[in-house]
């Protein structure tokens, strides 16, 4: 398997992580575990920003599915839904309410298939191309596809655990 088979590969994988993500109510997604801010709507919203942002509109310039697809219009977050959820204030993170899981796993999906469709499209050389700096060195196409996958994953992760917590009434 060369590289872009292992990243394809990936976002196969995380694109059926996908069907594990739990069915909750409005008031389950948007309940803060532990008073921490970030819900399982923020989480679940940040996968899909940090993919769609971060990954094929960043790196080949494709248009942002948010936009292309009006997620924006869908989810109405206002200013806080058009960052990616990195440094959000605990009040940046409560503003994002979204009370559609459905919609928030769509998302992710629709901003997975664009990274996907990007990724295919690069020769194996195309994954060490210099991008710009990440925390003082070099940023890799491999790097960032690294970094927004594994990210993604971590999310999507909270949700299912957060999803079977006795506090969101499952």
């Amino acid at each position: 398997m060369d590289i872009k088979d292992a990243y394809l590969n990936l976002i196969d994988r995380a694109t059926a992580n996908l069907e594990r993500v739990p069915q909750l109510s409005p008031a389950q997604l948007n309940t803060q575990p532990g008073g921490h801010p970030n819900s399982a709507a923020w989480n679940l919203w940040h996968a899909g920003r940090v993919l769609d942002l971060m990954g094929a509109s960043a790196l080949a310039g494709q248009p942002q599915v948010w936009e292309e697809q009006d997620y924006r219009t869908s989810f109405n977050l206002g200013e806080a839904g058009e960052q990616t959820g990195f440094g959000h204030s605990p009040e940046e993170a409560i503003s994002i309410v979204v009370e559609d899981r459905d919609m928030l796993v769509d998302y992710i999906r629709d901003s997975l298939n664009a990274l996907r469709r990007y990724v295919d499209t690069l020769d194996p050389s195309g994954f060490d191309k210099v991008i710009g700096e990440f925390k003082g060195e070099p940023e890799t196409v491999q790097g960032r596809l690294s970094l927004i996958l594994i990210d993604a994953l971590q999310h999507v992760g909270m949700v299912q655990y957060i999803g079977g917590a006795p506090e969101l009434g499952r």
